[in-house]
């Protein structure tokens, strides 16, 4: 399986019209080679690259910047500013059920599209978090891919 993008490479710089500096909208995804078997994905989107300051206040070891869970497994793309039809929107670190674009603080971050398949359909609150999400798919996991983008605010 694997997760790409048309818009940076991975270990590239994600352009800003996807951050905060930009219109802060998710960049299009692709997805390939999904295991047969999958009964549906769950897409992580986190930031592990957080300020010291920022794990003590919120209790945290990474920013959840967009959980989506229950996509289509013959989903070959996530469309720009969109999420798949009949999927699920959980809520990240901010408590929205939205992408939060990338916002470093204080210097280059590493932010990680983690694509799940799973063999399930979960059955979860939309209102649940990443602590939730992945509580959920333990031991649902067929199989992982990832995308890494980097952004620093100019």
């Amino acid at each position: 399986m694997q997760i790409s993008s048309p818009e940076f490479q991975n270990n590239g710089n994600i352009p800003s019209k996807f951050t905060c500096d930009g219109k802060g909208i998710n960049p299009a995804l692709e997805i390939s080679d999904v295991p047969v078997g999958a009964k549906s994905l769950a897409l992580i989107m986190d930031d592990p690259d957080i300020p010291e300051t920022v794990k003590q206040n919120y209790g945290i070891e990474v920013w959840e910047h967009w959980l989506v869970w229950n996509i289509s497994p013959d989903t070959k793309e996530i469309k720009e500013n969109s999420i798949p039809s009949g999927a699920v929107v959980g809520r990240g670190t901010r408590s929205l059920d939205i992408y939060t674009p990338p916002c470093p603080p204080d210097r280059e971050h590493r932010y990680f599209f983690k694509l799940y398949a799973l063999d399930t359909v979960l059955d979860l609150d939309k209102n649940s978090g990443a602590a939730d999400l992945e509580k959920a798919m333990a031991g649902h996991i067929i199989k992982k891919a990832e995308l890494i983008g980097k952004y620093n605010r100019k």
